[in-house]
């Protein structure tokens, strides 16, 4: 054991550790050790390479090491694998922008080949930087044999599970609407589409549509969506919802009864008649630009431009009449399908309008730079053709492009679906063994998006991802290839690299005669995400998969609906079992103000800058103390951060420099086999040591790791502040006393074992404390402390308990009525409201020591407390007593300490012992400033304050280290001052004896 001084630079001493580890290959041998032992299966989500590391990704990597370095503590083997995202749309959108692509046109001309080239060179930009910033935050993780789902071994597994899925008759093809990006010219997901949904300002119209039997009758139809108004097709309205003709400025209208006031709303106008729902049904009337289509030869065409009943019509908002166009909405197509109406879509799939539709021909209908654009080229013609009834602003939330920010469109297409309704009942029953923490995710976010999923669109139209292991002929023949063995079978062909500009040359003839060719869409990159578990081991179906399902996962709560959902989704499809067990789900740290943290705004501190200065040990602790690691946010606050590494750092350090200075002092070793110490100090820390190795084991056993990182601080504390401070002098007494070699086996064990519990949140101070005190290897290759019941003492916490609380009023109680701590008093007096417990003559001591009292006298009458507590008369007997504060005093009330009363009478003897106490002070401040060392023997002269010396030498001396004590100048000193002790000068010499 070296001895430690009091004063530490932690991040200098994280660097010494991380390079420690390194030479000692201390990760690897934490898995190595445990060869042999129960496996801990852990999923690690794998985070883009595209960007340096951020507060998002710190959190969950956070919990990502708690866990398995406490399982590995627990006797467990933790294979901890890195993985890498390396697909879709991110990377591309990176690609795309170095070379000042716009759309997807470009890329075809440019060349698929040389396009996914590229983005081959970008997905690992950062990777380097990941791995410097992930092992200086203290992350035992394997980031040299990780994953990466562009690998081929990776990408043939993800073949494996499509074919899975197909032969389970999970995935189909179908053609119906959904949310595209017109820039990517691709459609999304469910849970894409969710995540870029923001508050905008779109132009909303309510259009006239003249009935082809009565001219100059208008049905006013009201929508968000002016953009669609050349693919009109139908009006609907709901035969349930009363309808009125209402005149107005001339003309005359059908709206909804319930509506007329908010739609003619500064209008003049006039009700007509009612009109029954049932008799509108059939009519025919002019759509507003029927140029386009109306006159043109198109299926079904007789069925078009007439009014159907729907029952998702209502009268919310608008005017109780929908326009209805099938190509670019749910309802819509659902309402075409079912009466055979004309199909119209005059938009692309890159968001231009189709040639067709003359003067507006390729405008963009939702341009990024300004989505209200056409919308308002839309209203100009409506206006001019005199079919603009109103026009308005309209707030409302609209989804947005997850990567390239780019208003989607709701557009009817072909798309490959996994059946995700197929197996929903059984995926939602599953999930209810699942541990979830916080609880509430499992039914809240989580259960709730599980209950609410629909068919999952997987397929893509892009390049730089897995692709659909689909072989298809123009005679209608399908094929799925679940590896590149069958590939090479079929075709002849055996392939290094799975991605589409590799295999879409692969073809191979059909039995019909003819090609089989592979269809050109790619999956969606959650696929891959959800693939992991099979495919980060290049599992293809044989035998047993070991590694299932995880013990443990832990992302963001944004992944309850990506990661999370997507694994267990298809672990359910291909397993009917859950993918993982136990889920621990973080917030999102934001900056000191609540917004979001922003590199425009540079409202946030740098986090390699704040390891810098702090340590990550601070930070790991900050973060993980804080509600973002129970899925709520976290403010961002520097100074929060910096009073952890004031307090609870540097009082354990201090505590461990004590320990290591008075052990090397006396070149003490722990005993081969600990005896209980008898001492009751001794007895309470140990005690309060075991109740904190069986909390802290419980909570990390429930994946709490708020609430286990929280109990740290309070048992730093308390065995800074109050373990060593009732207990210093004893590290003082004579080198054979029993008692001293007590303290030393005490303090002892519960460093050591503190260290082990701290080690999975701090794990580079407990590094340094076990390993000095121990002499062993490393705190992460140790044993989890195990819980002793037999070494708790509940009555003697108890007791300490009504000890603390007498402390903290009387403390209180003094201060309120100036009534310093180092002035002694002659007596107090306290109720306890807890009368059964009796302190012990060792605390009772302990606590007139800490409160400077020469006197306690306990109470237990609660009567003649109350009648105390009215009578002010009583409390002059015995000077200023409690505050006048009723809320004071009811705080006093509802505490086990319900009354004091002091005696604040200043006799000779007690000013003596005051003064004393100064001159100790004042001694102990020379020896600082004298650089003597603690150990050091001293002799002391003095001038000055002879009565205190008369009466208090030995005391003095005891406490400065002094072996001789002399009435004179010492003509050798090392060191002299002079000092005021209550007005009086005091002047004293010292010199190491």
């Amino acid at each position: 054991m070296k001895k430690v001084e009091s004063q530490v630079n932690f991040p200098k001493l994280e660097e010494e550790v991380l390079r420690y580890w390194e030479d000692a290959d201390i990760f690897q041998k934490s898995i190595s050790n445990r060869e042999g032992k129960e496996k801990y299966r852990f999923y690690d989500g794998p985070p883009f390479a595209t960007g340096l590391p951020h507060y998002g990704h710190f959190v969950p990597g956070l919990v990502k090491d708690v866990f398995p370095r406490y399982k590995t503590m627990r006797g467990y083997q933790v294979e901890r694998q890195w993985g890498w995202d390396c697909h879709g749309l991110p990377i591309e959108n990176i690609v795309e922008k170095e070379l000042g692509f716009k759309n997807k046109k470009d890329i075809l001309e440019f060349g698929v080949e040389k396009f996914n080239d590229l983005c081959r060179t970008k997905v690992l930009s950062y990777a380097k930087e990941w791995e410097v910033v992930m092992k200086r935050f203290g992350r035992f993780v394997d980031m040299e044999h990780a994953y990466h789902t562009m690998d081929v071994d990776y990408m043939e597994s993800i073949w494996w599970v499509w074919k899975s899925l197909w032969e389970k008759g999970l995935v189909y093809e179908s053609y119906r609407t959904m949310h595209i990006c017109p820039r990517c010219e691709t459609t999304l997901s469910q849970q894409e589409v969710s995540e870029g949904y923001k508050d905008v300002k779109d132009l909303a119209v309510t259009a006239k549509f003249e009935l082809v039997d009565e001219p100059g009758t208008y049905l006013l139809a009201w929508t968000t969506t002016p953009w669609t108004l050349p693919g009109n097709v139908a009006l609907a309205i709901n035969q349930n919802i009363a309808y009125t003709k209402v005149e107005s400025e001339g003309e005359t209208y059908i709206v909804a009864f319930n509506l007329i006031q908010q739609v003619f709303a500064g209008k003049e106008y006039q009700q007509i008649e009612k009109v029954e729902g049932q008799d509108l049904i059939g009519k025919s009337y002019i759509p507003p630009f029927q140029d386009y289509y109306n006159n043109k030869t198109l299926e079904n065409r007789d069925n078009g431009w007439k009014i159907y009943h729907a029952d998702f019509v209502t009268t919310d908002v608008g005017t109780g009449i929908a326009h209805e166009a099938p190509a670019f909405g749910e309802d819509d197509m659902v309402l075409g399908k079912l009466h055979n109406l004309p199909w119209v879509q005059h938009v692309r799939m890159d968001g231009t309008i189709k040639d067709e539709v003359t003067g507006f021909a390729g405008s963009q209908v939702k341009p990024i730079e300004n989505p209200q654009a056409f919308d308002v080229e839309i209203i100009k013609s409506l206006a001019t053709k005199r079919l603009l009834f109103s026009k308005e602003k309209y707030e409302h939330s609209y989804p947005h492009c997850w990567r390239c920010d780019t208003p989607l469109l709701n557009y009817a297409t072909s798309s490959w679906f996994v059946a995700i309704e197929k197996i929903k009942e059984l995926a939602i029953e599953n999930a209810k063994e699942i541990n979830w923490s916080p609880e509430h995710i499992k039914n809240g976010r989580f259960g709730k998006w599980l209950e609410g999923a629909r068919d999952w669109s997987v397929s893509r139209q892009r390049f730089w991802a897995s692709c659909i292991p689909l072989w298809v002929c123009e005679c209608g023949e399908q094929l799925v290839i679940g590896s590149r063995a069958e590939l090479k079978e079929k075709s002849g062909v055996m392939v290094d690299d799975l991605h589409k500009h590799i295999v879409d040359e692969v073809t191979f003839p059909c039995a019909c005669g003819k090609t089989m060719k592979r269809i050109p869409d790619v999956l969606d990159t959650w696929f891959d995400s959800g693939s992991m578990p099979y495919a980060s081991k290049h599992y293809m179906g044989e035998g047993e998969l070991e590694a299932f399902p995880a013990n443990f996962i832990a992302e963001g709560l944004d992944q309850t609906r990506a990661w999370f959902y997507y694994l267990h989704v298809l672990s359910t499809a291909l397993k009917g079992e859950n993918a993982f067990e136990n889920c621990v789900v973080n917030g999102t740290v934001l900056a000191e103000d609540g917004r979001k943290m922003s590199k425009k705004l540079n409202n946030y501190p740098d986090p390699m800058g704040i390891i810098d200065t702090y340590g990550a040990d601070a930070l790991r602790l900050y973060i993980l103390s804080s509600p973002v690691v129970i899925a709520e946010d976290l403010s961002f606050s520097e100074g929060d951060l910096g009073s952890i590494t004031r307090n609870t750092f540097r009082m354990l350090w201090n505590s461990y420099s004590f320990f290591t200075t008075y052990a090397t002092i006396d070149n003490w070793s722990p005993a081969e086999e600990i005896i209980q110490s008898e001492n009751i100090f001794d007895r309470r820390i140990i005690s309060k040591l075991q109740s904190l190795i069986q909390n802290m084991t419980r909570e990390l056993d429930s994946y709490g790791p708020a609430q286990g990182a929280r109990l740290i601080a309070p048992f730093v504390e308390e065995l800074s502040n109050g373990y060593i401070r009732e207990n210093r002098s004893r590290f003082w007494k004579n080198e054979n006393d029993s008692d001293k070699y007590a303290a030393y086996q005490t303090l002892y064990t519960v460093l050591v074992d503190l260290s082990k519990l701290m080690a999975p949140f701090t794990p580079f101070i407990s590094e340094e404390i076990y390993r000095n005190l121990t002499g062993e290897e490393s705190v992460h290759l140790a044993e989890w402390p195990k819980f002793n019941d037999g070494l708790v003492d509940n009555i003697l916490e108890e007791q300490f308990q009504v000890q603390q609380e007498i402390l903290t009023v009387g403390r209180f109680v003094r201060t309120n009525n100036k009534q310093p701590i180092k002035q002694a008093l002659r007596k107090m007096a306290v109720c306890i409201r807890k009368q059964d417990v009796i302190l012990s003559l060792e605390l009772q001591y302990a606590l007139k020591k800490a409160l400077n009292i020469k006197e306690l006298e306990f109470y237990d009458e609660p009567d003649y407390v109350k009648n105390v507590w009215k009578n002010p008369d009583y409390y002059s007997e015995f000077g200023i007593l409690e505050s006048n504060n009723p809320q004071e005093q009811d705080a006093y009330r509802n505490v086990w300490v319900s009354f004091y009363k002091l005696d604040s009478t200043r006799d000779a003897d007690l000013i003596l012992e005051k003064e004393s106490r100064e001159i100790i002070r004042a001694i102990q401040e020379g020896r600082k400033k004298a650089e003597f060392n603690v150990e050091d023997r001293i002799v002391l002269g003095y001038s000055g304050k002879e009565d205190v010396f008369a009466v208090h030498q030995e005391d003095i001396a005891r406490e400065v280290l002094a072996t001789t004590v002399q009435k004179n100048e010492l003509t050798d000193a090392e060191y002299t001052n002079t000092v005021d002790i209550e007005g009086d000068r005091f002047t004293f010499w010292l010199k190491r004896s």
